[in-house]
């Protein structure tokens, strides 16, 4: 075998791979024998099929296994030989005819391999880094917010007198039979719905039209479906809805006590308030985390320059441009054309690319892992979100290792994100919450 670098420019490397066909007939012809007494052919005693007749029946299949192990073997060769550390999977080239000619023990294994490569990361000095991360403390007020939404999701109904009318924010429970030109239609009934008037469940009009309802009134109410409703065949259709009220409910007011504490599953409400405080506390310090993490990126990405791998950038971009493509364009975006979008988007994708490099060379000098149990929650969580047992979702990781490798992925990064944050300077400083809650991009 002989591979020999035709030219490095760049990130780029083309290799003359040749491997003489004198090579490969043995190699065939070696397999050839190791198979020969375990092949039973019609004609031939077990084991006693010449080679010849074997080459026959089996020899192109084998040469193009031996094929595929043998240009596997130039690849690992060229980037050992050149300590080279691969961007994208080599790209040979290789003509169909010429396959054919090798396949049939003809000619040799001759073909070009392009090899696109990782840039040289210079290392970066992560205790010369500072930042700023903003931080609050919770409020006692907030906790009271936290209190009274917890109250009225607890709200109980209680029957309102005999003969009294439904009023906004009542329950009643009814039955309801849609109809569309007098016919009923799929999906448009119900028996022994209980609905909270006022809460936006139904289309608009159906509980205005039961404010003032008593038991056991019947009563046709005329809805217009709204133009982008969910169901096309409904959308924008006038239908009519048939309704008996069963029971009008009244909400009683929860109280803040022990009591509503008890049917959370607390001791009492001290310790109601501290889990809701806990509570706060983490999704301000995951808020906080995110705009040191913006920070941190920002800073890495300005104080980088080296070359990009064009394919892991093209890459990046298409997976971005596909997503892009399937989604309706926001108001900033509607007006742009399809050529000011890529070029927008190409830029986030070299972003990308260049962090995704950074923070990997950035986790290899620390020698950054990811346990293994972190990567077993993750799956789980996929598993519970899909509603498939956790073993399957286990097994596909096994057998996908791109796939694997892409869970993986966010998990590394967030460990990287962490070990900079231990070593960098990092001080805090209190904000208001509104400054806390924006998007860390803005």
């Amino acid at each position: 075998m002989q591979v020999t670098e035709k030219s490095a420019e760049g990130l780029s490397r083309e290799f003359h791979v040749v491997i003489p066909q004198s090579h490969l007939t043995s190699r065939l012809e070696s397999k050839l024998e190791e198979v020969k007494g375990q092949v039973q052919l019609k004609g031939f005693r077990k084991g006693k099929a010449p080679i010849s007749f074997l080459k026959k029946m089996y020899g192109k299949g084998m040469m193009a296994e031996l094929i595929q192990e043998e240009m596997a073997a130039a690849q690992e060769k060229a980037l050992k030989d050149n300590n080279l550390t691969p961007a994208m999977p080599p790209h040979p080239h290789l003509e169909d005819a010429h396959v054919e000619e090798v396949l049939a023990g003809k000619t040799d294994l001759e073909y070009d391999m392009h090899v696109e490569v990782l840039p040289e990361i210079a290392e970066v000095d992560l205790a010369a880094m500072s930042f700023e991360r903003p931080v609050i403390e919770v409020e006692d007020s907030e906790v009271d917010e936290e209190l009274e939404k917890l109250a009225k999701e607890q709200t109980a109904y209680a029957d309102r007198d005999e003969g009294a009318a439904a009023q906004d924010g009542d329950q009643v429970t009814i039955d309801f039979l849609g109809k569309l030109d007098g016919e009923a239609f799929d999906g448009g009934a119900g028996e022994d719905v209980p609905l909270v008037l006022g809460s936006g469940q139904f289309i608009p009009g159906f509980e205005e039209g039961l404010v003032g309802v008593k038991v056991g009134d019947e009563k046709t109410l005329d809805i217009t479906f709204p133009e982008e409703y969910g169901a096309e065949h409904l959308a924008g259709k006038a239908a009519t809805f048939d309704v008996t009220v069963k029971a009008v409910k009244a909400p009683e007011e929860r109280k803040i006590d022990d009591e509503l504490a008890k049917a959370l599953g607390m001791d009492d409400l001290e310790m109601l308030r501290g889990r809701i405080k806990e509570m706060l506390q983490g999704r301000y310090a995951s808020q906080s985390r995110l705009h040191v993490k913006r920070k941190i990126l920002d800073a890495l990405d300005e104080n980088q320059s080296f070359d990009l791998p064009p394919g892991m950038v093209n890459a990046e971009f298409d997976a971005i441009w596909r997503q892009v493509e399937g989604a309706e364009r926001d108001e900033e975006d509607k007006d742009k054309s399809d050529d000011e979008l890529k070029e927008e988007y190409r830029k986030i994708a070299e972003r990308r690319v260049r962090l995704g490099l950074v923070l990997a060379e950035i986790g290899k000098r620390a020698e950054v892992t990811v346990p293994q149990k972190d990567v077993e929650r993750a799956m789980q969580m996929q598993a519970m979100q899909a509603g498939v047992p956790i073993q399957q979702v286990m097994e596909y990781f096994r057998q996908q290792p791109g796939a694997y490798a892409q869970l993986r992925a966010p998990l590394f990064e967030d460990k990287v994100i962490d070990h900079i944050i231990e070593t960098a300077t990092v001080t805090d400083t209190t904000v208001s919450k509104d400054e806390l809650m924006k998007d860390p991009g803005e």
